[in-house]
């Protein structure tokens, strides 16, 4: 069965230049589970990258737990994003809190950078 969001290649940080780039000058949102940067990319689409710490997100279980609900927010968002790379990053305690609540935090965290970002 194919899904009707995809996650392709090109919709991912992939690269430490890109990272980077994002890391200079984001615009940030924060909330109590995740931070999210982000930067007009002057491409056509939005693209996302991850860093969840192991520091933060101890367990694997719960690190890929979190990076799956990150992608299936973004894939379910992409097509009303801006052209802006994302990173989302994970904080302290995240992993125990449920999937509703954290899709719910992002779906804002996607609103509030992608009217925010737009020109930077």
């Amino acid at each position: 069965m194919k899904s009707t969001y995809p996650f392709t290649q090109q919709q991912r940080l992939l690269i430490a230049r890109e990272y980077k780039f994002v890391f200079e000058q984001p615009c940030q949102s924060r909330d109590s589970y995740f931070t999210v940067l982000a930067r007009a990319n002057g491409q056509h689409f939005a693209r996302l990258g991850l860093a969840i710490a192991k520091k933060r997100v101890r367990r694997a279980v719960d690190r890929n737990r979190i990076k799956r609900l990150i992608r299936e927010s973004f894939r379910y968002h992409h097509s009303s994003l801006a052209a802006i790379d994302y990173i989302v990053l994970a904080k302290n305690g995240v992993e125990q809190i449920n999937s509703h609540t954290l899709l719910d935090s992002l779906a804002r965290h996607w609103l509030n950078l992608s009217r925010r970002c737009k020109k930077s």
